[in-house]
């Protein structure tokens, strides 16, 4: 399935109850976006999680559905909910100020990013362009997943520069290699929790949950294992697969992280162990 704003590769061969999401690695903005920003390009790729959907394309051959944006975050996030609207960047917005909410108004180095506020129907095209349609396809993969299988993971990738920013709220210091989000390991059983954290420090990456970051929209949204559902947001330092100051893929490490994710895909489908499968299918969350 194709969307001008997003992308759906379904698995090839055997299916698996994974779902990859990537709703950041996307550059493009449309004329009327255009019209109303004014950030740099350089920033545009800064602030996108670059190369993501690249490092899961190798999920479909192990069996998952993946799903990735074309938009840029600069036109709506995907990963913020529908309400999320800051007053100071959309007229009538919310009172608390945000600048990076659903309608991205400060770039994470500070800069502006909109020449104006936007109107309420500017928000309203740029949701019914993609952030409706984006979310309706997800909820419908996580829905067919779970009619088969009894339950659905969520895999929701994300990569983050490898030093804090202006733009965030956590201290100076570098970040972990991995940083799994689960809210305080609510969004999915521990089971689930536990092999992405176990695959990661097999591999010699370094792991700190929720820290920077403990999940966004799509897996506070999606992430009810009480109703089969489990949803894993994982952060992926950008220093593990490319040069941060000339955004270049280092191809070394590219491979590694390539590896990871497709490796992480198949020991999420759980097939060699079918008890743990049938926990998944229905449990009060963090039990498992």
């Amino acid at each position: 399935m194709v969307d001008p704003q997003f992308e759906v590769v379904e698995p090839k061969g055997g299916e698996t109850p994974v779902v990859v999401e990537v709703p950041h690695a996307g550059l493009s903005l449309d004329a009327e976006t255009l019209s109303y920003t004014i950030a740099p390009g350089r920033s545009i790729a800064r602030d996108a999680d670059l190369y993501v959907d690249a490092l899961f394309q190798d999920a479909p051959a192990e069996g998952a559905t993946l799903i990735y944006a074309r938009a840029s975050r600069y036109l709506v996030d995907l990963n913020r909910g529908e309400n999320d609207l800051d007053h100071e960047a959309v007229e009538g917005g919310g009172r608390t100020p945000w600048p990076r909410g659903l309608i991205w108004r400060l770039t994470t180095d500070g800069e502006p990013i909109l020449a104006r506020r936007l109107p309420r129907s500017e928000v309203d095209r740029r949701l019914d362009l993609v952030y409706r349609p984006y979310h309706r396809v997800l909820e419908g993969l996580l829905a067919r997943k779970r009619a088969r299988f009894g339950f659905a993971i969520l895999l929701c990738a994300h990569s983050m520069p490898s030093q804090p920013r202006r733009g965030h709220a956590d201290p100076g210091g570098a970040r972990a290699d991995i940083v799994p989000g689960t809210r305080g390991r609510t969004t999915a059983a521990a089971a689930v929790i536990d092999v992405v954290d176990k695959h990661a420090r097999a591999c010699n990456f370094t792991v700190r949950h929720d820290d920077p970051y403990r999940g966004g929209f799509s897996t506070g949204h999606y992430g009810t294992p009480q109703s089969a559902t489990h949803a894993v947001q994982i952060e992926i330092a950008r220093r593990l697969y490319m040069d941060e100051s000339t955004l270049r893929i280092d191809p070394q490490g590219f491979r590694g992280i390539r590896e990871f994710g497709r490796t992480l895909v198949a020991r999420l489908a759980f097939a060699e162990n079918p008890t743990t499968l049938d926990a998944l299918r229905g449990y009060p969350s963090g039990t498992v």
